[in-house]
């Protein structure tokens, strides 16, 4: 199932994507009965739709008519994994690091799908990337979660954009959560595909785009460390959340500046765009 936030006729709404355009939550709660959230934080957090039986084409709003939102607003943790493949640590000079380089991002720093990327003012940064990374999606509260129970925990899959002032990082590895932390450096979605899509997540392939041209691609299997690992690793360290996000690293970042735009690209998965701007 994938699953979809957007914004029709002035209101936010969750839905599900089938054929040519969305259908709301609140039509197949109308015309089922159903009790579903119409808020796709709520559906994740209550461990899915449920069964909902086959659905009416005819219900879908056409794609044209909504707008794609963030999944949700304030996801409960952003968890995001740097230096995961090697052509990301030939590309900045860096050793990958033998556990996960991991590190988080505030929510203040999301920007919508399609949205605006604003670049500081050049005297805070002014060597920016942008890398489309596959992102995990939490269904279950879990912690020291065995590597085999991890598909379990796994709500589903999403595309993302992590973005890094550079220079800020060049300082001192110390500034990463600073480098990684301005206004609108991440976003998420639109699309969050459940878990049970995904026949073999290591066959996905990671693309960035930098102005309609491919920058960088990999496929998941060549990860340091795979999303199922990264799940293990980090409920060693705390109780995760359903909601929680992992976004699992970038072959390799677009360098970016002002009329530029970029895309995350995951067949299977979905695309997540941006307009980069100047501040």
């Amino acid at each position: 199932m994938k699953l979809l936030r957007f914004e029709y006729d002035q209101h936010a709404h969750a839905g599900i994507v089938a054929g040519k355009g969305i259908i709301p939550i609140h039509t197949i709660n109308a015309r089922r009965g159903t009790h579903i959230p119409d808020d796709l934080l709520a559906i994740i957090q209550n461990g899915g739709t449920g069964d909902v039986g086959p659905l009416d084409e005819d219900d879908a709003i056409p794609f044209h008519l909504v707008t794609p939102l963030l999944p949700y607003d304030v996801p409960p943790k952003i968890w995001c994994i740097g230096l995961n493949y090697h052509s990301h640590a030939v590309d900045i000079s860096a050793a990958q690091p033998e556990e996960p380089g991991s590190f988080m991002k505030p929510a203040s720093c999301m920007f919508p799908p399609g949205g605006r990327i604003v670049l500081p003012p050049p005297q805070i940064s002014d060597d920016v990337d942008a890398e489309g990374e596959l992102g995990v999606i939490i269904g279950k509260k879990c912690r020291f979660v065995p590597a085999a129970d991890v598909p379990g925990v796994i709500f589903g899959y999403t595309t993302t954009l992590d973005l890094t002032a550079l220079d800020v990082l060049r300082k001192n590895p110390r500034y990463l959560t600073r480098a990684k932390s301005i206004d609108t450096f991440f976003s998420f979605g639109p699309v969050i595909v459940t878990a049970d899509e995904i026949a073999d997540v290591s066959r996905l392939e990671v693309i960035t785009e930098h102005n309609e041209s491919i920058c960088s691609r990999d496929f998941v299997s060549n990860m340091k460390h795979s999303p199922y690992e990264l799940v293990r690793f980090h409920s060693d360290f705390m109780t995760l959340y359903p909601g929680d996000l992992i976004s699992t690293g970038c072959p390799k970042g677009a360098r970016i500046k002002a009329g530029d735009r970029v895309r995350a690209r995951i067949d299977g998965i979905g695309t997540l765009d941006a307009t980069v701007t100047q501040g």
